[in-house]
């Protein structure tokens, strides 16, 4: 009778809850990633159809109504949290018997877009491309992906790389698991944001107000590319983003080359001046203290010599010659803080060229920081920088009382948009990770100290108190913010192995 009984629960609890899937083989994880390619490509030409600038909420709210009902197909409980802008989706599932839970970030909102620098007719119409003989991308049907899939084909649309691709994928494998019966040996949470590419402006004081919803003991993020050899890669770390704005003033209104060149002073030749005064030949910061706190130890240095980089291969396909002497290689350069001149304006160019001074000159920096600097101290280095080359700071457009007695001026306005962060290798979802990697592809992942980028991690690792870690999956080369994004198909593919073997791993 005894016996009966414990059989009877025995049945009953297998039939109330999935089996745990433990240690699926690399060959299963490769043929159920196979047969689910079709049916998941599909859903992605679907999704990708969908416009997602975030400077348009209207188009995000379809993107975020379609993801609450694919992960509520999923058995997900699905709730928005508010914000003081878009609202973020969080995606969760319990799991009997589990004690940890895994927080997964996605990102759903893309960068804008100018359709006539698109090789197609719009970048929200995906297109399937293959190498001709000419070695150009040409498009072929989609009908094409119910036949042979060739791993080399790509898929051109906004977003396809960053981030619908890693999405659209995931989906694929948490599929998978509902299929065959399976549940992962953790409680899952899905974050998904919709305002990344506006650099996340509400995500710091959402993750306070929700923190208790959010709670977990370990957040993987679903972002970037790979290495650039495309092998499997973890990224244990990413630079933060302080951008900064700053304009040179000239005279009041533009003033015409020939009656007064050689008398009043240019403001965009006074902009130049001023910001090579940062930066010596080799491309290294000469403002004092900049690099403060940054040093490369010797088991540092190993670790960093463990990514298997082609210097040479490297700077061939960025097409440079010789690369900036901040660091010996392109790995140490990434742990050093960055200034980047991302654009310059001053008057007018090309066929609307004028024989002017222009009355300003404006530039937008990015600088990049690691773990160890602090965004404000090193605005605060910039800033007395351009103090000590005599300028007067400007609330704005100067008054007429500063242009009669500051012969230098300008303004600088600036944001910190997102904290550095960093997790060591050695940690359990460091260790976790690598080792499903290693079952799902039977070799060992890449491991990068750092990533170049930034990503809104830093919110969830200092308000949560918990450790970060990227997997990423798309192809290096995919055009990621510019015109012809895309996702190499077999890129995609593994993505959803990688997503499979994660969901199998024993945590």
């Amino acid at each position: 009778m005894v016996l009966r009984l414990n059989l009877l629960i025995f049945l009953t609890t297998l039939f109330l809850y999935p089996l745990p899937a433990q240690l699926v083989s690399k060959d299963k994880i490769s043929e159920l990633s196979k047969s689910a390619l079709n049916t998941s490509l599909h859903r992605f030409k679907y999704f990708l159809g969908l416009p997602n600038d975030a400077h348009f909420p209207d188009d995000l709210e379809e993107n975020i109504s379609w993801l609450e009902g694919q992960f509520s197909t999923l058995g997900f409980s699905v709730e928005r949290l508010p914000t003081a802008g878009l609202d973020l989706l969080l995606a969760s599932q319990n799991y009997p018997g589990t004690e940890k839970t895994l927080l997964i970030y996605l990102q759903v909102d893309g960068q804008p877009v100018d359709p006539t620098k698109w090789d197609q007719d719009h970048p929200f119409e995906p297109v399937l491309k293959k190498k001709n003989g000419n070695d150009q991308w040409e498009i072929i049907s989609w009908n094409e992906i119910d036949n042979n899939v060739d791993p080399e084909w790509r898929i051109f649309a906004r977003s396809t790389a960053d981030s619908k691709g890693p999405i659209c994928a995931f989906l694929s494998a948490l599929e998978i698991m509902q299929e065959n019966g399976w549940q992962s040996n953790y409680n899952i949470k899905i974050i998904m944001d919709s305002e990344e590419e506006l650099g996340s402006p509400n995500l710091p004081d959402a993750v306070r107000t929700h923190r208790d919803k959010l709670a977990a003991d370990m957040l993987i993020i679903f972002d970037g590319p790979r290495h650039i050899s495309n092998l499997p890669t973890l990224t244990f770390g990413a630079r933060g983003i302080t951008t900064m704005r700053i304009t040179t003033y000239g005279p009041q209104f533009p003033q015409h080359s020939g009656h007064y060149g050689n008398y009043a002073p240019n403001p965009a030749l006074r902009l130049s001046q001023l910001l090579a005064s940062m930066k010596d030949e080799d491309g290294r910061v000469v403002i004092p203290g900049f690099y403060d706190g940054i040093t490369i130890d010797d088991e540092t240095r190993a670790i960093l010599r463990e990514v298997p980089d082609d210097e040479a291969d490297i700077q061939r396909k960025i097409g440079i010659a010789a690369p900036d002497r901040v660091a010996d290689n392109y790995q140490e350069a990434l742990q050093f803080p960055s200034l980047n001149i991302q654009g310059l304006s001053s008057a007018w160019v090309g066929s609307k060229v004028r024989t002017i001074i222009p009355n300003a000159a404006v530039a937008n920096l990015d600088i990049r920081t690691v773990k160890e600097s602090d965004p404000e101290r090193l605005v605060r280095l910039v800033r007395q920088h351009i103090a000590n080359q005599g300028y007067h700071f400007c609330e704005g457009e100067p008054t007429d009382e500063e242009r009669q007695k500051h012969p230098r001026l300008v303004s600088m306005s600036y944001r910190v948009a997102y904290q550095a962060f960093r997790t060591d290798f050695n940690t359990e979802v460091g260790s976790w990770l690598t080792s499903a990697l290693q079952r799902t592809f039977r070799q060992t992942p890449i491991r990068i100290r750092t990533s170049g980028g930034s990503i809104p991690i830093a919110p969830f690792v200092q308000t949560l108190g918990i450790p970060a870690v990227t997997v990423p999956v798309v192809n290096r080369d995919n055009n990621q913010h510019s015109p012809n994004e895309n996702v190499r198909v077999g890129n995609y593919l593994e993505g959803i192995q990688t997503y499979l073997g994660i969901l199998t791993e024993p945590l």
